[in-house]
Parts: structure tokens; C-alpha cells; sequence
């Protein structure tokens, strides 16, 4: 989920940087994409890790580091963040938090 719910995500640049930033991660971790629903402001994704490798969380980590450092300029979000985000070292592009499902 994007920021206060911006709707980046399906614009040149977001789909752009997402697309590299996946195909770039997927270099050190891979893993397959079932499926990948895009919206303006989120995406849902199935993915199939390699056996035993339970990385998820790394996995988004750098993805979205990686759009963060490409992106933030390029979109003009603002670079006010709150103190609170400060603190945490977060941006402006992605809500705190995302939510994992595992699938069977």
C-alpha cells in the first residue's frame, strides 16, 4: 500500500521501477511471480518461494528500498516526512507495514 494511499503505482515510472527492482532482487532472491495485481495505490502478489527459503520479508524490503531510491524524486512526493518517519528511516511511497499470506 502506497503512502496515505497515493496512486503512483500504475504510472510510468512506478510500473517502470517496480518492474526493475523485482527483476533485480530476484537475481540474489529468486522466487516465481503466480500472479501480480496492480493498483493505483497497492498490489497483491502471489509468489512461490524456493523450497525451505521462508525470505519474504527481505524480499519487500529491498524492493521497495529500491523504488524508494529511484522514485522519490521522479514523482515529486513531498520530502516532508513526519518526525516519526524520520525516526524510522521510512519515506514517503509505502504505508508502514504489509501483509503476508502464506497459501498451501
Amino acid at each position: 500500500m502506497t503512502y496515505q494511499r497515493r496512486p503512483w503505482l500504475c504510472s510510468d515510472i512506478g510500473r517502470f521501477t517496480l518492474r526493475k527492482a523485482i527483476n533485480d532482487v530476484r537475481q540474489n532472491y529468486p522466487f516465481s511471480i503466480d500472479a501480480l495485481i496492480l493498483l493505483p495505490n497497492h498490489l497483491h502478489c502471489i509468489w512461490t518461494l524456493p523450497d525451505g527459503d521462508t525470505n519474504y520479508t527481505t524480499r519487500w524490503r529491498l524492493i521497495k528500498t529500491f523504488v524508494t531510491k529511484q522514485c522519490s524524486e521522479k514523482l515529486a512526493i513531498e520530502s516532508q516526512l513526519t518526525d516519526s518517519r524520520h525516526k524510522r528511516r521510512e519515506s514517503n511511497l509505502w504505508q508502514r507495514r504489509f501483509w503476508e499470506h502464506a497459501t498451501r
